[in-house]
């Protein structure tokens, strides 16, 4: 792009009170790549964040960009918050994606592929090898790779191939011996899922990689006999992965049926990205850019000496040599609301009081120990969920299944249009359903994205409800690595509430209002602002006043204006948030009151928190919910209010620990840009992702965020 013109563009952004949402995302990845830079890091560590960058632009192409795709290719109307039209802010986004990908393939080239060589680790093709070790390549070609390669020709003859989304792709340009080159064939040969990334040879005193395209490319002649080969082209494509479902009245088969149906649509979507290695063949490249209707700013050029798709390194992160070089997580310690965890009966202790749990610190087993009880306790009699997201091998689908063969009322709603689980979703859910329990597929226009559970028991002559609602999955795995808040209790007034919800969720019900629970899509939005409104009145009026939120993303429009009037009014705001953030901090006249910062370290921040002051008499909440419009308009969510005052001040601290951090925070600019936060002068580090395995109630009971 010209220098002009980048000039022009970003004169536009800036003038916008907006962040774009999407160079906001590119900015987050741009956090995740500079933990794979930090000097602290072993090299395995720093594979590991190249390796989710590499993830995070995947998916970035194949929703946000095949979105951006879906306006171009059907001339719709798009303005986005940068102030840009569909045609100039593509440009703009694949100048920014370009810089960004330019950088991740310097990165691992310089620094990373040195510090490998460091530790006995060497990436590299078959030609270093020697003769017995290229003999060793060359049988493993032959008896696990050579059967399961197939070259599919395109000619006048042949339908072009349907390519696979982010595979790894050999292009082939063939000619037969004596013809006119006009007469030349282009082929793919596509290298499965399957076959693992590396090649490894151990020698005495390093390990070699050799690149699973550098095996066939050496061997690839052997697919194309008789024929001259012109020129061979390693690529990887990625395909527009974005869709809506369409309303539908039909809850069942026929919605099921449609989910598969978009599943089958994203392995033949229209290509959004193309990369490929240096010293391609301009005849293939031509062919392809216009057979998917791309131009050159799709096309991201990889050098020799780098790789193709760094999310291949997660087979050298996992490897079982390199475990002890990977820093350990610290055990769980027990929350501070239950030391007795393990030692005594949990639903006795939730008759007594509240628990308050907040993942990876303390364990999600007390959460998994209450649903394989209530599974076996003769005295339950149902078991009510949402499930979102779940481990592979889930303890939930267990103890649910358990729940079920012994005579207990089992209710779930499996949400099938969970991004990139809807077929393991859609298989635990079945497995359910053939067990007996009452299995809602979602519903149809909107995402069921909260987290509650309901267990109904015989108490002697009583009922007894025991709810738990949280701000993560009931995800075994990932509960190790994401931050999360989850709430145990039995709380009349929460009880009522998640009833009623449930009710809403799985019947037809119009609820009455909620007393604790703020939901979506009905109230959320509305009383956000109203409770934001509040604390501008007060500041307006003298009053204390203070706004503190803790989300994953900040997008919502009409929650920023509420938040930047609130400034304007002279409320404090300080705002976590981890990924995109759409909101303008500091800008004179605007938001001047307004802080953000965004934590990203060893652990995935993923809990939600909102904390208004409201002249002392606080209102403190956690849930699911971020402030995007998808989450207050197109999804079932809900904020649960922390009534208990340890708790309560559990959830403060969350929020002061997190602005108290100087080893994994950045702060916002102005301009939209990100500076990494550090120790000033004499000051202690001060890490979030350590320090929460150290809390003391007594210290915690101190918190203030207003003075």
């Amino acid at each position: 792009m010209k220098l002009e013109v980048v000039e022009k563009y970003d004169s536009i952004i800036q003038q916008s009170d907006l962040v774009s949402r999407d160079l906001s995302w590119l900015k987050f990845n741009e956090r995740v790549l500079d933990q794979s830079k930090k000097a602290h890091r072993s090299v395995f560590e720093k594979l590991k964040f190249l390796a989710i960058t590499a993830s995070n632009l995947d998916e970035f192409f194949m929703i946000r960009v095949g979105s951006l795709y879906n306006y171009l290719d059907y001339d719709k109307e798009r303005v986005d918050y940068s102030g840009l039209r569909e045609d100039p802010f593509k440009a703009k986004l694949m100048n920014e994606s370009h810089t960004f990908h330019a950088d991740q393939h310097t990165h691992f080239s310089q620094v990373i592929m040195p510090e490998l060589q460091d530790q006995g680790v060497v990436l590299c093709n078959v030609s270093k090898l020697t003769d017995r070790e290229q003999e060793k390549v060359h049988d493993y070609f032959v008896k696990a790779i050579y059967p399961m390669l197939t070259p599919m020709v395109y000619d006048g003859y042949r339908t072009f191939p349907i390519l696979m989304n982010k595979l790894l792709v050999f292009g082939v340009v063939t000619t037969s011996p004596g013809d006119r080159q006009d007469m030349r064939k282009m082929s793919f040969v596509q290298i499965p899922a399957n076959i693992p990334r590396f090649f490894e040879i151990e020698r005495e005193d390093s390990l070699l990689l050799i690149p699973i395209e550098e095996v066939i490319r050496e061997n690839i002649v052997s697919l194309f006999r008789n024929v001259e080969i012109e020129g061979m082209s390693l690529f990887r494509i990625t395909r527009n992965g974005d869709f809506t479902l369409e309303e539908s009245e039909d809850m069942d088969a026929n919605f099921l049926e449609e989910v598969k149906r978009k599943l089958m649509e994203r392995k033949s979507g229209r290509v959004v990205r193309i990369e490929i290695e240096e010293g391609y063949s301009k005849w293939m490249m031509n062919s392809l850019l216009e057979r998917w209707n791309l131009k050159m700013d799709s096309v991201f050029l990889v050098k020799r000496e780098s790789l193709i798709d760094f999310t291949g390194l997660w087979q050298i992160v996992g490897n079982k040599k390199f475990r002890e070089r990977l820093p350990q997580i610290p055990d769980p310690v027990k929350p501070l609301s239950y030391q007795d965890e393990g030692l005594s009966d949990i639903f006795e202790v939730l008759k007594e009081k509240d628990i308050l749990l907040h993942h990876p610190y303390n364990n999600i087993d007390s959460i998994l120990d209450l649903v394989e009880k209530a599974s076996e306790d003769p005295d339950v009699m149902a078991i009510k969920m949402t499930i979102y997201r779940l481990a592979k091998d889930s303890r939930i689908t267990k103890a649910l299944l358990k729940a079920a063969e012994n005579g207990k009322h089992v209710s779930v709603l499996f949400e099938v249009k969970a991004r990139f689980d809807e077929e393991n979703n859609i298989r635990e859910a079945k497995k359910l359903q053939k067990a007996g329990c009452f299995v809602i597929y979602g519903i149809s226009h909107l995402k069921t994205h909260t987290k509650l559970l309901l267990i109904v028991k015989r108490d002697g002559g009583e009922i007894t409800r025991f709810v738990h609602l949280g701000s993560g999955n009931y995800n075994e795995d990932t509960a190790r690595l994401y931050t999360d808040i989850g709430l145990m209790t039995t709380n009349e007034i929460l009880a009522n509430d998640v009833s009623e919800f449930f009710n809403v969720i799985t019947g037809h019900s119009m609820p009455s209002q909620y007393k604790n629970l703020i939901t979506a899509p009905r109230d959320m939005r509305n009383q956000l602002i109203e409770y934001i409104e509040k604390e501008a009145e007060n500041a307006r009026n003298g009053l204390p006043s203070g706004i503190f939120i803790k989300v994953n993303s900040l997008e919502d429009s009409e929650m920023i204006y509420a938040l930047y009037r609130a400034s304007q009014s002279g409320v404090t705001i300080k705002l976590i948030v981890r990924g995109i953030c759409c909101i303008r901090p500091g800008r004179v006249g605007l938001s001047e009151n307004i802080e953000v910062l965004s934590i990203v370290g060893d652990f995935l921040e993923h809990s939600r928190i909102y904390y208004f002051h409201n002249n002392g008499d606080t209102r403190t909440y956690a849930g699911s919910a971020d402030m995007m419009v998808r989450s207050f308009d197109k999804r079932l969510e809900a904020l649960f209010k922390v009534e208990s005052t340890l708790l309560e001040k559990q959830l403060m601290n969350i929020l002061a620990y997190n602005l108290k951090d100087n080893v994994n925070s950045y702060v916002m600019q102005e301009d939209g840009t990100y500076l990494a936060k550090h120790p000033v002068g004499d000051e202690p580090e001060f890490n979030v992702h350590r320090e929460f395995f150290n809390l003391d109630a007594e210290n915690v009971m101190q918190v203030k965020l207003v003075d």
